[in-house]
């Protein structure tokens, strides 16, 4: 349970009154500075959208401040309540600073008129909104975005249709494809906890309490969902994690990645041509990836974004205070043409381990290579990492996997509070887990970028998982991870070798960590990390759609002609 969960369990014992309790422990936890500004609040304005639907919104406006710049935030997660959405909290916040703010339930969801699809109308609907705004007598034609996750989906959406008063965003723990279908793993973790917290959100029989439980509590969602994560097919899965069909998670299950919609909901092509953007996530957040593809993209066509990083992951409520002082000083710069500080850096990371932010001109930020060859017996858990120094004859690993007993995910990117760091001596106990570990270290190694995993390896299947985990070993045995990343080897994907094997480059996400003199570094190596990626059920075709499943043996190379190596990017100063 997280310090946040358990803060508002206390209050919630404390007071009887629940959700009064709820809402004082959110004002309390983001701690967000208060401008100068009163605020005027009117409730239940209709935006109307092009096809007549009303999407309802709340305007919150500076006393004193009869017109001047705007923040449009646009959730479906509600716009106020306590309980369920912190949209309220922050809209307030901005205005007390002196912005014109509306609030807005997204199509279908509590207020709101029309059907809720995910993703699909969000485009339309952003692109709406804003010039309805722009029309309004308290904006002064410039407009910026705020909001995480989904509430930063929308803002890519919106900033497709190109409209001329949107003039910056801040997107945070998210990315412009956000609905994207995985070519090495599907999300089944996420998809489930997802349908299942929107479910949570909108059960009017639930008091506040158990609707705040369902939505954080990874252990609840575990009790909840464990029959719809080892189910088959996996299409259907849906209806043990939330009572009931959900036609769009059907559909497009069964059609797979060729799915129009796949195409229709990904925003990324409007990235290097939408406002400039700060970019707000965590290491241990499940979007890490794309959103550092999409700052990348506004750094290549000279946007001039700006990236903050920091020890987080998706549900910590750590990163919200950060991320709105920063949407102050970009909405100042962008929208108020204020100067902004002339020493600032564009790029602002937490390096783990060191437990510090450091300041960078680029991502990723300039580093050397350096590659841990694998050695020895990873099986025996006795497998070692060894700096340039490949192995010779040495005999290969060979584990079963078998996805009726999947590897489990554990700790790391995951959508509720047990996300992050955790101990992984549970699952390096497992058969099915290769251990590799350098001896300790000397001095003191920082590494900050991405983490790759070069990977020499075989199949009984056609189709087989290979997932890797960094973890850092500190004095007293304890394994923290760091990084992971999983392939899915199928006909035509990755490089065959002579022998049979595959050569294969697992991305391992981006980090930034110091392992300290003493600690020592450590990889894992397996089939799978379920549910945070379906189980490979080791059948040909649409997983999604199968029932039946197949053991594989595994076997992964490291030797002189299989030179698997862990690739980690130490920092050049």
């Amino acid at each position: 349970m997280s310090d946040f969960t358990q803060m508002l369990e206390r209050l919630l014992l404390e007071n009887p009154l629940g959700e009064a309790a709820i809402e004082f422990a959110l004002a309390q936890m983001v701690k967000l500075p208060s401008g100068p500004f009163k605020v005027q609040t009117t409730y239940g304005l209709r935006v109307p959208m092009r096809d007549r639907v009303a999407l309802i919104a709340d305007h919150f406006a500076p006393v004193g401040l009869a017109s001047g710049p705007a923040v449009l935030i646009r959730t479906p997660y509600g716009r106020s309540g306590p309980g369920r959405s912190l949209a309220e909290t922050y809209a307030r916040a901005f205005a007390t600073h002196g912005y014109h703010v509306l609030n807005q339930d997204v199509r279908g969801r509590f207020d709101s008129e029309g059907e809720f699809v995910a993703f699909v109308h969000e485009d339309d609907d952003g692109c709406d909104t804003l010039a309805w705004m722009a029309r309004q007598p308290w904006c002064n034609g410039a407009i910026g975005m705020w909001g995480a996750s989904y509430l930063g989906y929308v803002q890519w959406a919106a900033a497709a249709s190109h409209a001329p008063s949107l003039k910056a965003l801040l997107p945070i723990i998210t990315h412009s494809h956000l609905m994207e279908y995985h070519a090495h793993g599907f999300p089944l973790d996420l998809l489930l906890r997802w349908m299942f917290q929107l479910a949570a959100m909108d059960d009017p029989t639930l008091s506040a309490w158990e609707r705040l439980r369902r939505i954080n509590s990874g252990s609840l969602q575990d009790r909840f969902l464990r029959d719809a994560f080892m189910h088959l097919p996996m299409q259907t899965a849906d209806a043990l994690a939330i009572g009931k069909p959900d036609g769009l998670f059907r559909e497009m299950s069964e059609a797979g990645p060729q799915h129009p919609v796949w195409q229709q909901v990904d925003h990324r092509d409007a990235v290097g041509s939408a406002p400039p953007a700060a970019f707000i996530s965590g290491w241990y957040d499940l979007f890490l990836d794309g959103l550092l593809e999409d700052y990348a993209a506004q750094a290549a066509a000279d946007r001039h974004p700006r990236l903050v990083v920091g020890p987080w992951h998706h549900m910590d409520y750590g990163y919200m205070a950060v991320a709105f002082n920063e949407g102050l000083r970009w909405f100042a710069t962008h929208l108020r043409h204020e100067p902004s500080s002339p020493d600032a850096r564009p790029v602002r990371l937490y390096v783990m381990g060191a437990n510090r932010w450091r300041e960078f001109d680029q991502w990723p930020p300039r580093s050397q290579p350096l590659r841990l060859y694998l050695h020895g017996n990873g099986a025996a858990k006795t497998g070692r990492l060894f700096v340039d120094q490949a192995p010779a004859g040495a005999a290969p690993d060979a584990y079963l996997y078998d996805p009726a007993d999947p590897t489990p995910s554990l700790g790391g990117p995951k959508l509720s509070d047990d996300a992050g760091s955790v101990d992984n001596r549970p699952l390096e106990r497992r058969k099915d887990v290769l251990v590799f570990s350098s001896i300790p270290l000397r001095e003191d190694v920082e590494f900050v970028g991405p983490v790759q995993l070069d990977l020499y390896v075989k199949s009984s299947l056609p189709t087989a998982d290979f997932f890797g985990r960094l973890c850092v070993v500190d004095r007293s045995g304890r394994s923290t991870n760091i990084c992971e990343g999983i392939y899915r080897v199928e006909a035509g994907r990755g490089e065959a070798q002579p022998d049979g094997s595959v050569h294969i480059t697992v991305s391992l996400s981006a980090t930034a960590y110091r392992v300290k003199a003493g600690q020592r570094i450590r990889l894992l190596v397996a089939s799978g990390a379920h549910p945070r990626f379906a189980r490979n059920l080791g059948v040909p075709g649409n997983q999604a759609l199968a029932t039946e499943m197949l053991a594989a043996q595994q076997t992964v190379f490291h030797d002189a002609a299989h030179p698997s190596a862990l690739v980690l990017p130490v920092l050049q100063e």
